[in-house]
């Protein structure tokens, strides 16, 4: 039977707990370290646990450690994971925030430091105090930023490291911060959440020649502009109207004098879809539009193409588990049972491909706007900036609301939940 103590006492309770851990964040935060590059992270967070009384398994996929803590006879076994990478972003200047980057040109813009944080405080709640029958793994990853780099991202390097065979999983959660939703909100979502991620370069090759005679080159300037239009029908007339899809055009190189007509354009694509069948036909079409456009102009187009994250898919039965703790925790009216997909990527999609589960989100805080005269001023508060902004920072509230909700969460799946998740699925 589960002897775990009332949701609001359990909330409060973190609260009381959150002050250490918060200054573990900004510590964190002073600290950033980039993908593949966070020794110092990973070696505070293993410290920890082993002192908590985790197994600990360093270096996994990289710079990645896993916690793992057995409690009873339960045969079940959840996965809980964090980020850890911070972004080569140049924090923002202002007053108000001692624990502002110490190193120029990187930061935590993301949270990642808030989301260590969180499950941290939850670990350490659960090995004192633990109320559950089975085994935990605790999952702090590297390099969740780095989509598409040789090798692969964070999640993608565990898990070609063995991470689901060395630590098995029925289910896997995550959680992330997202600005602009009240602080400490809670929102879940069944069914693609988070959008494919996918890079395409495109190489336009032309004659060059000289500006005043046109006649004598192949322009791919002029090739470049027509299919950069051309693109964007794709979204428009190709991709069902009930279907999300992006097609970005993010940078466009060509030439260097206004006199001369270069040989080549090159175009960089970013590509989002939330459906796999959509994420194809993108990729076709991008193809095809191409090699035509081109065509029609008479010069040769070349693709790169580089597939990114995948569709983040949340299962039924764990997503509805995960709603229920968090009402139970939190009650109605702070928890969105049913948010809005969002065409940003993360590379937990490579997990739930593997093993059912959710991830959701925790409101930073309503975003406020700044005008110029804040400029130089103190640093906004969070919530003010959206993630990747040099402005940005994490809710130190949410220490304790997360962590809250990961005790909670064990508690339900290895406890209550024992058979009903697979009933379920």
């Amino acid at each position: 039977m589960n002897t775990a103590v009332d949701a609001g006492v359990l909330l409060a309770e973190m609260g009381r707990a959150a002050a250490p851990f918060i200054e573990l964040r900004r510590d964190l935060h002073r600290h950033p370290e980039l993908g593949f590059a966070e020794l110092r992270t990973a070696a505070i967070v293993a410290e920890r646990l082993a002192a908590w009384g985790y197994e600990v398994t360093r270096e996994v996929g990289g710079t990645g450690v896993v916690g793992r803590l057995r409690r009873g006879g339960g045969s079940r076994s959840l996965g809980l994971r964090a980020d850890m990478d911070a972004l080569p972003i140049q924090e923002a200047e202002g007053e108000g925030r001692p624990w502002r980057s110490r190193h120029a040109g990187r930061m935590h813009a993301c949270g990642h430091d808030g989301h260590t944080a969180m499950l941290l405080a939850a670990a350490e709640r659960l090995a004192q105090q633990a109320d559950f029958s089975g085994t935990l793994h605790l999952i702090f990853q590297p390099a969740e930023e780095l989509g598409g780099v040789p090798g692969g991202s964070g999640a993608q390097r565990m898990l070609a490291d063995g991470l689901l065979q060395r630590f098995p999983c029925d289910a896997v959660f995550a959680m992330h911060n997202m600005p602009g939703i009240p602080q400490g909100r809670l929102v879940l979502r069944e069914g693609a959440a988070m959008a494919s991620s996918d890079y395409a370069t495109i190489t336009l090759h032309g004659v060059g020649g000289h500006g005043a005679m046109p006649q004598h080159a192949a322009d791919p300037v002029v090739a470049a502009a027509s299919l950069v239009m051309a693109l964007q029908t794709i979204v428009s007339r190709n991709v069902d109207p009930q279907q999300t899809a992006v097609v970005t055009v993010g940078a466009l190189h060509a030439g260097q004098a206004h006199n001369v007509i270069p040989a080549q354009a090159t175009l960089e694509l970013s590509v989002r879809a939330l459906d796999r069948g959509v994420r194809k036909l993108l990729e076709q079409r991008i193809h095809t539009l191409a090699q035509s456009q081109a065509e029609s102009y008479g010069l040769r187009a070349e693709v790169a193409w580089k597939r990114g994250y995948s569709v983040l898919v949340n299962t039924p039965a764990e997503t509805e588990l995960a709603r229920q703790v968090a009402l139970e925790l939190l009650g109605p009216e702070q928890v969105t049972l049913q948010g809005p997909a969002l065409t940003g990527s993360e590379d937990f999609a490579f997990l739930l491909e593997q093993v059912p589960g959710s991830y959701l989100l925790i409101g930073n805080g309503e975003r406020g706007e700044r005008t110029a005269a804040d400029e130089g001023a103190a640093l906004p508060p969070p919530g003010a900036c959206m993630v990747h902004h040099p402005g940005y920072d994490f809710h130190d509230d949410n220490v304790a609301v997360g962590a809250a909700f990961w005790v909670r969460l064990v508690e339900r799946f290895l406890v209550d939940q024992v058979g009903q998740v697979d009933q379920g699925r």
